[in-house]
C-alpha cells in the first residue's frame, strides 16, 4: 500500500512501515495529485480534507486524522464513496489538560495568588475537559462547567450556561469544537458582546480553536484598556496570527498546548490501530517501543511540601512561559508553521515519579503524576 502521512505526524514509519511505502506531506500543501495511488491518508488539523482535495484520489480507502477535533474533514463525503475515516477522540486531553494546568500555576506565581479557592469554569466537556476537570479535582478550585451539547443528552447534570459561567468565574478556559452555525454555534462564541462584559482581572484560556474567540474584538478590547488575563494557543487566521494581539496576550503559543511526545504519538497509535482493524490484522505495536527515556525520572519531595509548591513541581516537567518566549523571540524570523512544526519535546507529567508526603498525595496523582509507593 502506499500511505501519505503529514510530515509532522509522530511514528509514523514505526507504526506503518509494514503496510507499505510511506511518503511525507506538507499539511498546508497538499495538491489532488498527490493522492494519486493512495490507499491510506493520515492527516492533521491544517488539510482540509474535502471534494477539491479528492478529485484524484483513484485508490484511498481509508482516511485518518491524528486530532480530536474533525472540522476539517468531509465525513460525509469519505461515507459516500465508502472511504474508512477515524479521527483520534482523546488522544491529546492529557496534554491540553497539562498546558492549561501549566499556565494556572504560572499566572499565580507571578500573580502572587493562590489557585486555592479560584472559580475556574470549563467550556466544553469533551474528553478534554473532563480530563482537565478531573485533574483540578483535588486542588481545592471550585470548578463550574459548560457544554449545552451535552447537557440536552442528559450527560451533564452540572450545566451551566456560559453568561452565567462568564459572570462569576475568575478564569475560564475553552475546550470546545468549531462549529460554524446552528444552535451550538461555538464560532465567535466570545464575541464583542460578550468580551465586554467580562469583569476586570478575569483570566481567559483557549486552546481549543481560535475562532472560538473573536480576535479583533478582543484586540479593539485591549487598546480600549480592559484589564484581562489572556492565555492564547490558538489563534484565528493561522499561520498568519493577529501580531498586535501578542502586546497583551499574557502566554502565547503556536497550537501546540497539545503537543506532547506521548499526545502526537498516541494519535498516530490510535490510527494505526483503526488500520489494523480495518486490515483484519493485530495490532502489536505500542508506544513502549518508541518512546524515549524522559529526562526525568524520579524526585523525592521533603514534609513541608504541600498545594501552594505544585506549581514548582508542574514546572519541572513543562513551564508554558518556554513556548511563549520560543513565539515571541522567533516568529517574526522563522514563522508560525516553522515553530510549530520544529516543536522542542516535551513530556507529561506521568513521566515522572514522585515520592511524597501523604498530604499532597491525592492531588499529585489526580494531576498524573506517577507516585512510589
Amino acid at each position: 500500500m502506499k500511505i501519505l502521512a503529514d510530515q509532522n505526524m509522530p511514528l509514523v514509519e514505526q507504526y506503518f512501515a509494514d503496510f507499505g511505502d510511506v511518503e511525507r506531506f506538507d499539511g498546508r500543501n497538499l495538491q489532488p495529485e498527490q493522492l494519486v495511488g493512495v490507499d491510506i491518508l493520515l492527516t492533521r488539523s491544517v488539510t482540509n480534507v474535502d471534494k477539491a482535495l479528492l478529485t484524484q484520489a483513484d485508490k484511498l480507502k481509508f482516511v485518518g486524522t491524528a486530532t480530536i477535533g474533525v472540522d476539517h474533514i468531509d465525513t460525509e463525503l469519505l461515507a459516500e464513496r465508502n472511504i474508512a475515516f477515524s479521527s483520534a477522540p482523546g488522544c491529546n486531553a492529557v496534554a491540553v489538560a497539562e498546558y492549561v494546568i501549566s499556565c494556572l500555576y504560572a499566572l499565580s506565581q507571578e500573580n502572587a495568588s493562590s489557585l486555592q479557592g479560584k472559580t475556574i469554569g470549563i467550556v466544553g466537556v469533551g474528553s478534554i475537559g473532563s480530563c482537565l476537570r478531573d485533574k483540578l479535582s483535588l486542588l481545592g478550585i471550585n470548578v463550574l462547567l459548560c457544554d449545552p451539547p451535552k447537557h440536552e443528552a442528559g450527560e451533564l447534570a452540572e450545566h451551566i450556561e456560559l453568561d452565567t459561567l462568564l459572570a462569576q468565574a475568575d478564569i475560564v478556559t475553552f475546550h470546545v469544537p468549531l462549529v460554524k452555525q446552528g444552535p451550538h454555534k461555538t464560532l465567535h462564541m466570545l464575541d464583542e458582546t460578550r468580551l465586554k462584559a467580562l469583569k476586570p482581572g478575569m483570566t481567559i484560556i483557549n486552546a481549543s480553536r481560535g475562532d472560538v474567540i473573536d480576535n479583533q474584538a478582543l484586540l479593539a478590547l485591549f487598546e480600549q484598556g480592559a484589564k484581562l488575563d489572556c492565555v492564547l494557543d490558538v489563534w484565528e487566521n493561522e499561520p498568519n496570527i493577529l501580531t498586535p494581539l501578542l502586546d497583551y496576550v499574557r502566554y502565547a503559543s503556536v497550537h501546540i498546548a497539545g503537543h506532547t511526545l506521548e499526545g502526537k504519538a498516541r494519535g498516530t497509535q490510535m490510527l494505526y490501530q483503526q488500520v489494523c482493524e480495518l486490515e483484519g490484522i493485530a495490532a502489536l505495536k505500542s508506544l513502549d517501543d518508541f518512546l524515549p527515556e524522559p529526562i526525568s525520572h524520579s524526585v523525592t519531595l521533603g514534609e513541608t511540601f504541600n498545594l501552594d509548591d505544585i506549581g514548582r513541581l508542574v514546572h519541572l516537567i513543562y513551564d508554558v512561559r518556554r513556548d511563549d518566549g520560543i513565539l515571541r523571540s522567533k516568529l517574526a524570523s522563522e514563522g508560525f508553521d516553522s515553530l510549530r512544526k520544529n516543536y522542542p519535546p516535551r513530556r507529561e507529567f506521568s513521566t515522572l515519579s514522585v515520592a511524597a508526603n501523604s498530604a499532597c498525595e491525592g492531588a499529585l496523582a489526580a494531576l498524573g503524576f506517577r507516585i512510589n509507593e
